[in-house]
């Protein structure tokens, strides 16, 4: 069973900086490229970033592009999103999430976790 676990949201006023991490466990991380969504109030759940398998390519919704960066960590199973110059409009709760086919290009999958709230102050 694939576990996800978002962590690293809070309050941060616009400007600042978070970390997010999401751990995985219950299939070999290093296989599958890795993708980060979001979810604002009364909106549907938004494309953010995504990574390859190696963490050799990345790519990047416009909206986020210059000011949020993706990496992994393959020997510690996680994905990493680094938020820099937040905006109040980045407020949402973020989710990562795994591809669908094990080396190959991100696909989004059916596992989702309970995610993690960020939210940007004015």
């Amino acid at each position: 069973q694939v576990q996800l676990v978002e962590s690293g949201g809070g309050l941060v006023q616009a400007g600042g900086s978070l970390r997010l991490s999401c751990a995985v466990s219950g299939r070999t991380f290093s296989k599958y490229a890795m993708g980060w969504f979001r979810q604002a109030p009364g909106k549907d759940r938004e494309f953010v970033a995504r990574i390859s398998w190696s963490g050799g390519s990345t790519y990047y919704a416009d909206s986020v592009k210059g000011r949020f960066t993706i990496s992994r960590d393959n020997a510690k199973n996680t994905v990493y999103l680094q938020m820099n110059s937040l905006k109040p409009e980045d407020t949402a709760v973020y989710y990562c999430n795994p591809g669908l086919n094990y080396y190959s290009a991100y696909s989004p999958s059916d596992y989702w976790g309970q995610g993690t709230q960020v939210t940007v102050s004015s």
